[in-house]
């Protein structure tokens, strides 16, 4: 005799595109929220029936009450957070717009939550909702989270599906400017040193980069991994140098990164522009407080923060959000290209 368990095969996500409102307004209406439109209340509750869907226990336990509280989660570690300009930049634009607000701002920083303490933390029902940034593909646990709570992310998710929200900065169009400006200088032969793959921003950037080098003329001759740090750029640096090969200008996605190009290649004797141009991207402090001061990228950094706080502010509030938005990069042209 076999004993069958019963289960729910029948997600929140599919309840939300059957009724064709948000994820965030199939929650309010599962858990009784005045905060929805008459129209919304119908088509959930009719897509509710017709799919026979059980909501989740701890998604209905922590909708009962509301904490008035905000998560910002950086699945990474603390010596990463504390020396990337980018971190600063971000926080600041979400503090800013969450100060305005009747939340307060929870930071977690989470690398990869092997035994699930932030996660089982935000499933408890401590925070209304997340925003998570500078996540992996690898970051499993961020699946985790954004099955019982509503998540805004910054920068585009690897595994996106429909219902997901997102604000991120337009890495391809960025990459694409990167080689526009190398080819119109010159450059011909170049290499490229990218954050991890397992990133968007990452991967997004090196495509742009590549599509545009390779309509311009440019031999893209290497690249390597730097890891989105400094002391891993230095080292991506010194392979390329140890290969020997004949390069005229560098891509280098972060200007953290390229702080850490530019010493290695000091310490080898080879000057920026001179022999080597070289193209950061991020438009950080660290732009200018390294010489050469850094060609680069200009990404909005505070203003992705303060764009994912608005998005999730609004589902919060009941209202409707757009699920993508992306922000212009801009060139900004200095002494190191």
């Amino acid at each position: 005799m076999s004993i069958s368990t019963p289960r729910n095969a029948v997600t929140i996500e599919e309840v939300a595109a059957r009724a064709g409102v948000s994820r965030s307004t199939v929650s309010r209406v599962v858990n009784g929220s005045t905060a929805v439109s008459p129209e919304a209340l119908e088509a959930v509750r009719d897509a509710i029936a017709a799919l026979n869907y059980v909501p989740n226990r701890a998604a209905r336990a922590l909708a009962r009450r509301q904490t008035h509280a905000i998560a910002f989660v950086i699945p990474e570690d603390t010596d990463r957070f504390f020396g990337d300009p980018f971190f600063a930049s971000i926080v600041a634009g979400v503090h800013e717009r969450i100060a305005q607000s009747d939340y307060v701002l929870n930071l977690i920083i989470a690398s990869d939550d092997p035994h699930d303490k932030a996660t089982t933390y935000l499933r408890s029902g401590s925070v209304d909702g997340v925003i998570i940034a500078s996540h992996h593909t690898s970051d499993t646990f961020v699946d985790r989270i954004a099955a019982d709570l509503p998540v805004v992310f910054g920068g585009r998710p690897g595994r996106i599906t429909p219902t997901d929200y997102y604000v991120d900065i337009d890495n391809v169009g960025g990459g694409r400017e990167a080689a526009r400006y190398l080819a119109a200088r010159g450059h011909r032969r170049v290499a490229a040193i990218s954050g991890p793959q397992t990133m968007t921003s990452a991967t997004d950037r090196l495509a742009g980069f590549r599509e545009a080098g390779a309509q311009a003329g440019l031999e893209i001759v290497a690249v390597e991994d730097g890891d989105f740090s400094e002391e891993g750029a230095a080292a991506a640096m010194a392979r390329i140098l140890a290969r020997g090969d004949e390069l005229d200008a560098l891509f280098v996605e972060s200007d953290l990164m390229a702080r850490g190009v530019l010493e290695t290649l000091r310490e080898a004797g080879v000057s920026v522009p001179d022999d080597i141009a070289l193209i950061g991207f991020d438009d950080s402090p660290v732009a200018t407080a390294v010489a050469p001061e850094l060609t680069t990228i200009r990404q909005p950094s505070k203003a992705q923060g303060a764009g994912m706080a608005d998005v999730l502010l609004a589902l919060l509030a009941g209202r409707e959000a757009p699920h993508a938005t992306i922000l212009p990069t801009e060139l900004v042209i200095r002494d190191s290209a």
